[in-house]
């Protein structure tokens, strides 16, 4: 064998116990029993298929992670990342791009009812959460509901592998649990609770501009008229000074990581059914430049694109009305259907966890000018103790290169950065510490340790 052969073998992997490959073949097992519940002709039969699908996923997922992470030390480890085909842009991982890639646009485009309530190829899907969907919401199953119950589902169950992860870090274990109850709680249960009372489907924990509509003239049209006198009010005022006025005030105190790494949806997808992916963010300047080029565009386009509205609606400008109906309906075609769901999350295998939210999200964007420029918030660094290993990069979803920052000694104070402190989790020396000090002096920590380093030395 010659040396070119040596140098490009490929490393093995650790053997994968039996305990293991039982715990993996019941969530196989799961994903097999959805074709019958998708494709079977039998409704009845169909619909134990979903249910069985789901407890052996659950089983398997929660299983597995118990098994694979609480046998292990406590502590942030590759784990053979970037050698497994699943988490290093690999065959598994193209297929599971693939997958889910094709899941979203049959959601999006191919699932409308019709007028026998058929949702299309997700028919069964559907119609097999229709007992849960009277209980919660009065109402049948619809391919939103479905999507819901799946996404919700991930995260629980991919929260429950964070738990066991990450389960020396009580900072992490208090945020994973406060995503897992908001997708839960507010995401998930509260909403249908409101339909089941003949009242609007309404997220509490989605806000303008990340939910644009719910500042439209006809959102709030909608709201003040089916919503009543007391709560119809009540979820205009929540959204306007929650957006206009609360975001801006906690965004000071806490950064934009209040929002992004403990409350909203999507973080909490990203966090928890993402983390396998987090290595994968493209750390280089090129991305960086288009990153800054795209998503504030978006936020220009959502700023711009609400005032229109209530121009149009308020009669000053007759023509507009002909203009800004289409424009948002591109809007939703555009970035909320295929950037935040089929780009956001399909290509979670191929381009990491947070694709949406470096590049497209409104709400992102807004926050991070926030952080950038008036927020206490920032990642204070030691450089004398960096040893410049790179696990900080490594594991940053943002694709920000904290190993730059670390060894010159500079505090992290970036508009993407989401705050999920992993870099500081990873970091063997503790360089890293996430902080809401005072922002005098924000700017000042790589000159400080140089005045520092020359005092010594004198």
């Amino acid at each position: 064998m010659d040396s070119s052969q040596t140098l490009t073998a490929d490393a093995p992997l650790p053997e994968v116990a039996g305990t293991e490959k039982l715990l993996l073949s019941l969530v196989a097992l799961g994903l097999l029993l959805l074709l019958p519940a998708t494709f079977d002709a039998d409704a009845w039969r169909a619909r134990w298929c979903f249910y069985a699908a789901l407890g052996l996923l659950s089983a398997g997922t929660l299983g597995w992670a118990a098994w694979k992470y609480g046998r292990k030390p406590p502590g942030v480890h590759n784990h053979n990342l970037w050698l497994r085909a699943s988490t290093s842009r690999g065959a598994v991982a193209w297929v599971t791009g693939l997958v889910l890639t094709g899941f979203y646009v049959i959601l999006y485009w191919f699932s409308s009812p019709d007028d026998q309530g058929n949702f299309g190829p997700l028919n069964q899907l559907v119609h097999a959460l229709d007992p849960v969907s009277q209980l919660l919401r009065n109402r049948p199953s619809d391919q939103w509901f479905l999507y819901g119950t799946f996404y919700t589902l991930a995260i629980l169950l991919m929260g429950g592998r964070a738990l066991w992860k990450y389960r020396h870090s009580p900072y992490h274990l208090i945020r994973t649990g406060v995503l897992m109850f908001f997708q839960l709680g507010f995401a998930f249960l509260l909403p249908g609770l409101l339909l089941a009372f003949q009242r609007p489907e309404f997220y509490f924990s989605y806000f303008w501009p990340l939910k644009p509509e719910y500042l439209f003239p006809d959102t709030v049209g909608y709201l003040l008229k089916d919503g009543g006198p007391g709560l119809g009010v009540f979820m205009v005022f929540w959204t306007a000074v929650i957006s206009l006025v609360g975001v801006p005030v906690l965004t000071y105190f806490f950064g934009k990581r209040w929002y992004c790494s403990w409350v909203c949806g999507c973080g909490g997808l990203a966090e928890t059914a993402g983390d396998p992916y987090r290595q994968l963010a493209d750390t280089s300047r090129t991305a960086w430049k288009w990153e800054v080029r795209i998503i504030y565009t978006v936020l220009v386009v959502i700023v711009l694109l609400t005032a229109l509205l209530w121009v149009g609606a308020s009669g000053a400008v007759p023509a507009l009305a002909s203009v800004t109906q289409p424009l948002s309906q591109a809007y939703g075609f555009a970035i909320g259907s295929v950037f935040s769901g089929v780009i956001g999350v399909g290509f979670y295998p191929l381009m990491g966890a947070r694709v949406w939210c470096r590049f497209g999200c409104p709400m992102a964007a807004y926050l991070g000018l926030l952080q950038k420029h008036f927020s206490r918030f920032r990642i204070t660094t030691n450089g004398a103790q960096c040893i410049s290993c790179g696990n900080c990069s490594n594991v940053c979803e943002m694709g920000i290169d904290v190993k730059q920052y670390a060894q010159r000694g500079e505090p992290i104070i970036r508009a993407s950065c989401v705050g999920c402190g992993m870099c500081s989790t990873a970091c063997p020396r503790g360089v890293l510490n996430l902080e809401n000090g005072p922002r005098e002096g924000r700017y000042q920590g790589s000159q400080l340790i140089h005045a520092d380093s020359l005092r010594i030395l004198s």
